[in-house]
């Protein structure tokens, strides 16, 4: 089968996402970059597609132009990757899925609920594949991590807490990706809790396999001025009666990137934390631990579907945004083509965009209630 056909929006000199989608798209060899419209500046659009060998016909100065041009192609792009920050997710999303192509976005869904019912509506009238890149859910041991909930090894889940903490926003800053990441006209209103509390919220229900019904929620911006959260504490309520905590900070000095999860049922207990991703702790009641470690002893089919390499060759960031990547070409072969769909194909979508459009819409509301319980919807 030949390589897909990729467009990108956004991504351009000087972006920093952009770079990770390209070089996730080429790990297994799936997708093959052939347009873009890289920047807002017609300029930059075009020097950033030069630099990445662009043919000049197909460096766009705008996404809607691209939208256009790339349907009307023989040879147009097969999706199109929107890269942009948050308020630019919905117009290239609902242009491209009218124009009849399908689309990859990186997450949050968009800076408002409206924003994001809008992109599900052009979802559902489309009928194409919209993926959503939450790339924590494309980690082998996140794979076996959930097939061990589902299959029943750690009993009924009782308590699930999850935590992102960084430290890179800890003092005013100014620079590209802090200032649109601060800039609630185009982050949204949520600041942390958009940015990376919206992965820690996915990861917690797509590994827990549970449905968040209420939260509370206290938002707190420590730096002075600042016009979005950059700490939240939150507390939640599963469907069936477990219960969660979730902390997402970019003021937790000494924190680069600690995603960690712990999920606690009545047989056992689970620990993974990103900045080591190829250890799973795993204690069944009343015995030692164990550490399952990535394509090891112990590692599950479903875990070893998502893997590139032998045991102790670590693998993380890249390669995990490279399996939804790839699971992104099987959905879309199989919707274009009817090609059958591997085992595990279980891909953010749309629908998790929403959920995590609600959690936000749900903070701000309990927050600004002082913490009072708030439903997701």
């Amino acid at each position: 089968m030949r390589k897909l056909r990729l467009g990108m929006v956004g991504g351009g000199q000087g972006a920093f996402i952009g770079g990770v989608h390209r070089i996730a798209a080429r790990i297994d060899g799936q997708w093959e970059l052939v347009a873009g419209a890289l920047s807002s500046d017609p300029e930059r659009a075009r020097a950033s597609g030069l630099d990445l060998g662009l043919a000049e016909d197909r460096i766009y100065g705008s996404y809607a132009e691209m939208a256009q041009a790339e349907a009307a192609r023989s040879d147009g792009i097969d999706a199109v990757a929107i890269v942009t920050p948050n308020h630019m997710h919905a117009g290239p999303a609902i242009a491209f899925l009218e124009a009849g192509i399908h689309v990859i976005c990186d997450k949050p869904l968009a800076s408002t609920l409206e924003d994001a019912n809008a992109i599900a509506d052009a979802v559902e009238a489309s009928g194409k594949q919209f993926i959503l890149t939450h790339n924590y859910a494309g980690y082998p041991l996140i794979r076996q991590a959930r097939e061990m909930v589902r299959t029943g090894e750690l009993g009924d889940i009782r308590i699930v807490q999850v935590e992102y903490v960084q430290d890179w926003l800890a003092e005013e800053t100014s620079n590209k990706q802090a200032d649109w990441r601060t800039d609630p006209a185009k982050s949204g209103a949520g600041g942390a809790i958009g940015d990376i509390g919206t992965h820690a919220f996915h990861l917690a229900g797509y590994v827990s396999d549970l449905k968040a019904e209420t939260l509370r929620a206290e938002l707190d911006s420590f730096v002075p001025g600042r016009r979005v959260d950059d700490n939240a504490f939150i507390t939640l309520r599963y469907a069936g009666g477990a219960k969660g905590a979730l902390w997402a900070s970019q003021v937790a000095v000494g924190h680069e990137n600690a995603l960690t999860f712990r999920v606690y049922g009545t047989k056992g207990g689970l620990v993974w934390r990103q900045e080591n991703p190829n250890e799973l702790r795993f204690t069944r009641f009343g015995e030692p631990a164990q550490t399952l470690t990535r394509a090891g002893a112990g590692s599950s089919e479903t875990a070893n579907r998502t893997t590139r390499t032998p045991p102790g060759h670590p693998e993380g960031y890249l390669e995990g945004f490279a399996t939804i990547y790839s699971e992104a070409a099987h959905l879309i072969r199989h919707a274009d083509q009817g090609v059958a769909l591997p085992e595990g194909c279980e891909t953010p979508g749309i629908q998790d965009g929403l959920a995590g459009m609600r959690f936000v819409s749900a903070c701000i509301v309990s927050s600004n209630d002082d913490g009072g319980w708030t439903a997701l919807g």
